[in-house]
């Protein structure tokens, strides 16, 4: 059963965003941009004390919500759009951001890492777009935001499964602005290249990928925002390729 919605007095009436991996990089610089431009912000992620701490650090803080979500399991994953939609009176955008990467050769790929990476990377958010869908169509208006990568089309070795996940978001896109086009209903997929991360770091040393070459996260939070506020929508299906600097 769906949470009743939270009273928000101070902030009706603005729109609301869901933003997965909320809890740091991408998702976090995100969830402070659209806050700061007077959205309310639904944080998903599955560590609750990272949601919290950037939740308190957004303007009208007590407007937000935290939703805790392991997104490796498609009930939590569809379960965190029905919460997002209690607790905010509905969702207008969902910017989906949460990722795992993992570099191993091809033969070091077990069934777990293959598994877990196409469920948090494309499975989850296959579910939370199908979760969401009926919502944005009774509103007559939704955006979807997919945040992918040049990987999908020019991996490096050692991403078998995270670049065929991230494939995988870049046909969501198309699929989603085919089917939305009637409906009022825009998607885009974001082709990053290397962006300032914890999953960069990772994965890259500073001496492999230095500092200069990687993107600030507030730099594809800007992007997500102009997506969300219909300064894209003529690029709605496509991918916006973002290299890196």
């Amino acid at each position: 059963m769906m949470e009743p919605a939270l009273p928000n007095p101070t902030n009706s009436n603005a729109s609301v965003v869901l933003i997965t991996g909320a809890g740091s990089g991408i998702g976090a610089a995100t969830a402070r941009l659209f806050a700061a431009k007077g959205w309310r912000v639904a944080l998903v992620g599955r560590s609750l004390a990272k949601l919290e701490s950037v939740r308190l650090s957004l303007p009208r803080a007590a407007t937000h919500v935290c939703i805790e979500a392991d997104l490796r399991d498609a009930h939590a994953a569809r379960g965190a759009v029905d919460q997002a939609i209690a607790k905010c009176a509905g969702v207008d955008t969902l910017i989906l951001a949460a990722g795992i990467g993992v570099q191993r050769p091809i033969a070091a790929h077990t069934e777990t890492l293959i598994d877990e990476t196409l469920r948090v990377n494309a499975i989850a958010p296959a579910n939370m777009i199908a979760q969401a869908w009926e919502h944005f169509i009774s509103h007559q208006r939704g955006c979807v935001v997919l945040v992918s990568s040049l990987a999908s089309s020019d991996p490096f070795t050692g991403f078998l499964a995270y670049a065929a996940s991230k494939a995988a978001l870049d046909s969501l896109a198309r699929s989603i602005a085919i089917e939305g086009r009637t409906l009022g209903i825009d998607a885009f997929a974001l082709n990053l290249g290397c962006v300032e991360t914890p999953l960069l770091r990772r994965l890259f040393s500073k001496d492999t990928v230095p500092a200069a070459n990687a993107m600030a996260p507030e730099v594809v939070a800007q992007v997500c925002l102009d997506c969300a506020e219909g300064r894209r929508a003529a690029q709605s299906g496509q991918c916006i390729i973002l290299p890196s600097p």
